[in-house]
């Protein structure tokens, strides 16, 4: 649910102009006209596109061109590409104000390249043809009109050197980007590419529509909400914590370590589970020990790409898969064999209806309270056919390990990782953000990783000895907080946050626990004059929570009286008082 991130900011006009700019218009013709509804992906990445930054949404790639191609083979090698793909060709007629329902694929057309020539490329040619693909980001595409690619090729002297492109998130996805570059090297080597496997937009849009498709779709919805009512809400809830869905500005934090890279094939041959299973548990189990939780809630991006169907369509199938795993095991390898099972899972249930997912989302949260955040992501790339984001060009296959620091960008969630390679380096990126990382804190958590992977290979360790092993500390949390309906809550955020919700009447917050059961919330308020509903003060509070500070949950029961005690710190004061009126704003139990 979230695009691939920009790695950087333009930074164009740091480097010498080109000596020409020209705009050529490449005609293509020979694919077949279709039209159909649009895929659960597309509408997905639609929503975000109509809502979003279009510098956040538009995902862009750099395609290195050999040395010694002409332009000629370069826009010959692009035009194949449209014509292969049907995603390429497709647009999304709608009204002003409405989102696109169908999509339409054009059997012929044209499309530009924008051709930069200069004298010489800046000393670091990868890094500024980097620059021109994420500069052309900027601007919302046109859905119902635009070719979905945005096309500079960069020469010196006339000689092809780049090719960097934007691509509109409705009609490729990270993994279509790999496969796009991919094709386009072979083709410029003169290789015959093989016929399409994988399912057009328009048929795998068929497919989420029939009987199956839309069993798999409810399947998915009830699978996140079971999440949504009982995971926890934040995964960095803390006193110095944002509220998820605030966003920060975090700068990359990048780690290549061909110790992390042994230590992962170690410890996947010691457990007898694959690297990626292996990494999945590391992560997740040190997300949880960071955050002192007791499970770990991660959304998987990448993930609903493991069927044939779609493994190397040309779409965008960006939905999230999320993981719900329980650390409470006693071992690191009771974990490993917990997470196969976890992850299979929530790759199962990565297809929905998003519109549905969306409207689910509001109105759990609602009756719970709360404000589900999509604190962490992890999104292990390195699969993928081929490089991505010009990973290739930056990669020092020589670190034995090191952390280097890269370029901030605005970050909607509050850990996010790539994993570009595992071999012969372990080379991740990862955005903390500063409210509850600070960069030594950021550096550690990822030497830390690379501890846990080496231990792992060792041997089966503790989940007790996470600290002792990586030299990460839990999350500090102040003697108010505790868990309530699996979240970390401060009642004092609570009380402050419902006084304001409640326009500055008096509120008191107390924790109040049933015989076998969980801490329960109970707020009292005192109306004077006003008049009141806990229905209204429910509304009230949860209109308030997006943006409010971390650790707020609504309470369980309202407790509406006339006028505080005269002893408004005293528990028992409050429980005295005579009742107007009590209830719940939840309209179902959690």
């Amino acid at each position: 649910m979230t695009p691939t991130p920009a790695v950087g900011k333009d930074t164009m006009h740091q480097n010498p102009p080109p000596i020409t700019t020209t705009t050529i218009a490449v005609a293509y013709a020979g694919g077949d006209e279709r039209r159909g509804p649009v895929t659960m992906g597309q509408a997905n990445m639609i929503r975000c596109i109509l809502r979003d930054d279009p510098t956040h949404i538009n995902i862009h790639d750099v395609w290195p061109v050999p040395e010694g191609t002409t332009p000629a083979a370069v826009t010959d090698a692009l035009r194949a590409l449209a014509v292969r793909h049907e995603g390429l060709r497709t647009t999304f007629p709608h009204p002003p104000g409405a989102a696109p329902a169908d999509q339409v694929v054009a059997a012929e057309g044209t499309f530009t390249v924008t051709v930069l020539d200069h004298a010489e490329l800046p000393g670091d040619r990868a890094e500024y043809a980097e620059s021109v693909a994420r500069a052309a980001r900027a601007g919302r595409f046109a859905l119902e009109r635009e070719f979905p690619m945005r096309i500079t090729l960069l020469t010196v002297t006339g000689q092809p050197a780049y090719v960097a492109l934007a691509f509109s998130h409705a009609v490729a996805d990270g993994s279509a980007m790999a496969i796009l570059r991919e094709e386009f090297a072979e083709l410029l080597a003169g290789k015959e590419l093989p016929e399409l496997t994988s399912l057009p937009p328009v048929d795998l849009a068929a497919v989420e529509a029939s009987p199956a498709g839309l069993r798999k779709s409810e399947a998915s919805l009830r699978y996140w909400e079971r999440i949504l009512r009982t995971g926890p809400q934040e995964m960095f809830a803390e006193p110095r914590g944002r509220r998820p869905g605030t966003d920060e500005e975090a700068r990359q934090l990048t780690l290549r370590s061909r110790r992390g890279a042994r230590a992962l094939a170690g410890a996947a041959r010691r457990t007898g589970h694959p690297e990626a299973t292996v990494l999945m548990a590391a992560w997740c189990a040190l997300v949880a020990h960071r955050a002192g939780q007791d499970s770990c809630v991660t959304a998987v991006p990448s993930a609903n790409r493991f069927h044939a169907r779609v493994a190397r369509s040309v779409t965008t199938t960006s939905q999230d898969a999320l993981l719900h795993l329980d650390v409470g095991v006693e071992t690191f390898d009771a974990l490993v064999t917990r997470t196969w099972g976890a992850v299979l899972d929530a790759y199962r249930h990565s297809q929905f209806d998003s519109v549905r997912l969306w409207e689910m989302i509001g109105r759990v949260t609602a009756e719970r309270g709360s404000h589900f955040g999509r604190d962490v992501v992890f999104n292990d790339v390195s699969a993928l056919p081929a490089p991505l984001l010009g990973t290739d060009a930056q990669d020092r296959d020589d670190a034995e390990q090191e952390l280097t620091w890269g370029p901030p960008q605005a970050l909607p969630t509050r850990l996010l990782a790539f994993t570009y390679r595992t071999a012969p380096q372990l080379h991740i990126s990862l955005w903390a953000a500063p409210s509850v990382f600070t960069p030594e804190e950021a550096e550690g958590f990822l030497a830390g990783l690379v501890l846990l992977l080496e231990a792992a290979a060792a041997g089966d360790v503790p989940m007790e000895a996470l600290a002792e092993v990586t030299g990460v500390r839990p999350a500090e949390r102040g003697p108010d907080w505790l868990r309530v309906d699996g979240c970390w809550v401060s009642p004092d955020a609570v009380r402050e946050t419902l006084g304001r919700a409640v326009g500055g009447l008096p509120v008191r917050v107390q924790v109040t626990e049933a015989t076998g059961a969980h801490p329960r919330l109970t707020a009292y308020i005192a109306l004077g004059e006003t008049s009141l509903a806990p229905t209204e003060a429910h509304r009230a509070l949860t209109a308030l929570i997006p943006a409010a500070g971390s650790g707020v949950l609504a309470p369980h029961r309202y407790v509406l009286v006339e006028n505080p005690p005269t002893e408004p710190d005293r528990s028992d004061a409050w429980r005295r008082l005579e009742i107007i009126e009590e209830g719940t704003g939840r309209s179902r139990q959690v």
